[in-house]
C-alpha cells in the first residue's frame, strides 16, 4: 500500500454565512482548511494512508485542529509542537459577478517560524512513497522555505516520488523574497508539477501563446497549453508529468473545469460545466489529491488518472469548505457520466 506525506500550513476558517458580507455578518462558521491539508483529506478519503506533517501550537485551537484532521483518519503523528498560533483564514463568498474575497491572519504562525534542522525528514519519510508540497508553503517565511527544500532533497534522496502544487499567492511573498528567487530550486526536484493559467507565468515567465486570462468567456483551449508543459519540462529534467488545470470563470457562480497533462504527449479531459457552485476554495488541492490517487491507481493510464483528477475536483464545488469530502466510487460514477445528482437510496 502506498503512503503519502504532504507538508504545508493548515489554517481557522472563518466563513461568512451563505453570500453575505463581511460588513453583513454577526456570526462565522468556523472550520480549518489549507493546501497539503485539503489533499490529504482527500486521499484518505479514497483510502490511502497518508501523513500531513506541519508545526502547531499547544494549545486548545491547536487540538481541535488535529481533531479535526484525525476525523477523516489523516495522520497526525508527524506533526510537530511550538510556535503561538494557528493561522487565521476569512473567507466571504461571491456571488454571480461579485467575487469571493479571502483575508489572511497567518503572519507569525507556528508553521511559519520553522527553521531548517526542526523536522527529522528521514524518519517522516521512511515509509512513504510520494511527498507532496505547493508554492504557498516556501511563501510564509524563508524558513518555511528552508524546510521546504530539505524534505525535497531528502525525498529525492530516498527515491520518494515529489509533487507540487506551483499556487502562487502574491499577498504571501512578503519577506524580501520573490517566488521567481525562491520556487526554481524547490521545483528542480519535483517528478510531477500541477499549474493553472497564471502560475507558470507568474513564477516562472513561461506563457501560453495567445491565451488571455482576461477574455476566457469560459472557453479554456487545452492546446494553448502544450507550449507550457514543454517549456515546464525543459527547465525541469527531472519532472516526467506537468498538469494545468482549466478553468473558464463565467461568473463567481458558472465556471467550467477541465484539465490536461503532459508526459509522452497531450491528454485532455471532458469539460464540466459548472452551474451552480456551492464552494471553490479547495477546488485545485482536490484536483491534485485526485490526480494523486489516480497516477498511483490507474499505473500507466494518465487519461484516466486526469479523468479521476477533473472528476474529483467538479465535486469538490458542490462541498461547503475547503475539504473534499467524497468517495472513490463517487468520483468514479460522474467519470462514467452519472452527473443527474438524483437522490441515492
Amino acid at each position: 500500500m502506498h503512503k503519502i506525506v504532504t507538508f504545508g500550513e493548515i489554517m481557522l476558517r472563518l466563513a461568512t454565512p451563505g453570500y453575505k458580507r463581511f460588513m453583513q455578518s454577526d456570526n462565522l462558521g468556523a472550520t480549518f482548511g489549507g493546501g497539503e491539508a485539503n489533499v490529504a483529506v482527500s486521499l484518505a478519503n479514497y483510502g490511502i494512508p497518508v501523513d500531513f506533517v506541519t508545526r502547531l501550537p499547544e494549545n486548545d485551537i491547536a487540538e481541535w485542529c488535529l481533531s479535526d484532521l484525525r476525523k477523516y483518519n489523516v495522520g497526525t503523528r508527524q506533526i510537530l509542537r511550538g510556535g503561538e498560533r494557528v493561522g487565521i483564514y476569512f473567507l466571504e463568498t461571491g456571488a454571480v459577478a461579485r467575487p469571493s474575497k479571502v483575508v489572511y491572519d497567518r503572519a507569525h504562525s507556528s508553521i511559519a517560524e520553522v527553521e531548517k534542522g526542526m523536522f527529522n525528514w528521514r524518519e517522516i519519510l521512511r515509509d512513504a512513497t510520494w511527498f507532496h508540497w505547493t508554492g504557498i508553503t516556501p511563501a510564509l517565511s524563508q524558513g518555511a522555505a528552508d524546510v521546504c527544500l530539505e524534505a525535497i532533497q531528502t525525498a529525492n534522496e530516498m527515491g520518494v516520488t515529489v509533487s507540487c502544487d506551483l499556487n502562487y499567492r502574491k499577498n504571501l511573498w512578503n519577506y524580501g523574497k520573490k517566488a521567481s528567487e525562491i520556487m526554481p530550486a524547490l521545483v528542480e526536484g519535483c517528478d510531477v508539477i500541477l499549474g493553472n493559467e497564471e502560475d507558470a507565468e507568474k513564477v516562472f515567465g513561461i506563457k501560453p501563446e495567445g491565451f488571455s486570462v482576461e477574455h476566457t468567456g469560459g472557453e479554456v483551449d487545452a492546446s494553448q497549453f502544450e507550449s507550457v508543459c514543454k517549456q515546464l519540462m525543459q527547465q525541469f529534467p527531472r519532472t516526467k508529468k506537468v498538469i494545468i488545470t482549466l478553468r473558464g470563470s463565467i461568473n463567481a457562480n458558472h465556471n467550467t473545469w477541465g484539465g490536461c497533462l503532459w508526459s509522452d504527449k497531450l491528454y485532455q479531459s471532458r469539460r464540466y460545466d459548472i452551474t451552480h457552485i456551492v464552494d471553490r476554495v479547495g477546488g485545485g488541492d482536490s484536483f491534485m489529491g485526485g490526480l494523486i490517487y489516480g497516477l498511483l491507481t490507474y499505473a500507466d493510464d494518465d487519461q484516466r488518472a486526469l479523468d479521476f483528477a477533473v472528476a474529483a475536483s467538479c465535486l469538490k464545488h458542490t462541498i461547503q469548505g475547503d475539504f473534499n469530502l467524497v468517495t472513490a466510487a463517487e468520483v468514479q460514477n460522474l467519470m462514467k457520466g452519472d452527473g443527474s445528482g438524483r437522490v441515492v437510496r
